[in-house]
């Protein structure tokens, strides 16, 4: 894939980020239980890159609140660091796990990021945005009990749209 259709992807990716937000929104606790901007994060870093999924990890929040107002100041930084990760580390393992396009590559990148991704969020609320309030149950509750039926529809959904776009020839076999 060139650097012009990963920058397309990633322009497409952002805008999802703000985008999506506001369709689940719409439904009582849909943000809350869907997670809607991990799609396109996800899907841009495994689709495009590190680079380019980190850029929509950090890119995509704070473009949505500004336009938006979500997520607020105060989730802000907070979602960057743990999309950042989720963009970073999907592209990372992409490259190295997803090499000839095959679906168990992207299935081993998204489980290899959701949970670099918590876990660097976690460490982030614990160490600097909750200093001091924020334990151990806590990090467990809120990103993997509360958010169960985001991951597994990001597991589900991801595979699936990468692969119809494998299909559509917009994503390259080689590209990994």
């Amino acid at each position: 894939m060139d650097n012009l259709r990963k920058t397309l992807a990633c322009s497409v990716c952002i805008a999802l980020c703000v985008v999506l937000p506001m369709a689940f929104h719409a439904i009582p606790q849909g943000g809350v239980l869907f997670s809607p901007m991990h799609l396109p994060v996800l899907l841009c870093g495994i689709v495009t890159s590190w680079p380019f999924g980190l850029i929509c990890g950090i890119a995509g929040p704070l473009l949505s609140s500004l336009f938006t107002g979500m997520p607020g100041a105060p989730m802000l930084p907070q979602m960057m660091v743990e999309l950042g990760s989720y963009g970073f580390m999907a592209g990372l393992m992409m490259r190295l796990a997803g090499r000839g396009g095959k679906l168990s590559g992207v299935v081993v990148s998204l489980v290899a990021a959701m949970l670099f991704g918590r876990i660097t969020a976690g460490l982030a609320r614990a160490f600097i945005f909750a200093r001091g309030s924020y334990s151990f149950p806590a990090w467990i509750s809120s990103y993997f009990v509360s958010c169960l039926p985001a991951i597994i529809m990001q597991l589900v959904l991801i595979p699936l749209i990468y692969a119809a776009l494998r299909k559509a020839g917009f994503v390259d076999r080689r590209m990994g």
